[in-house]
């Protein structure tokens, strides 16, 4: 399997194997953005698809995250709530 590399510039992905060093530094210069991710496979175009799910996935998490993150402080403030009453009931 050859590893790939993935360059981006708004919505347009470029994918070139790790070795086409000179290929890499024209997108570079053309002002494409060298992604973090750096993938194995048998073809490019698998290549393209392992990093789209891997795009989904992240995106997929974040909103999760996100999802979770927002009734926390209000979980947070019903405990503080229920505590407070709970104690003053046993003075």
């Amino acid at each position: 399997m050859t590893d790939y590399s993935f360059y981006q510039k708004g919505k347009q992905i470029v994918v070139l194997k790790i070795a086409e060093v000179d290929a890499a530094s024209q997108l570079v210069a053309q002002g494409f953005e060298k992604q973090f991710e750096e993938i194995s496979a048998s073809s490019e175009k698998n290549a393209l698809a392992r990093f789209a799910d891997i795009r989904r996935d992240n995106q997929i998490d974040r909103e999760n995250f996100l999802a979770g993150a927002g009734p926390m402080p209000l979980i947070g403030g019903l405990t503080a709530i229920v505590t407070s009453l709970v104690r003053k009931k046993e003075q």
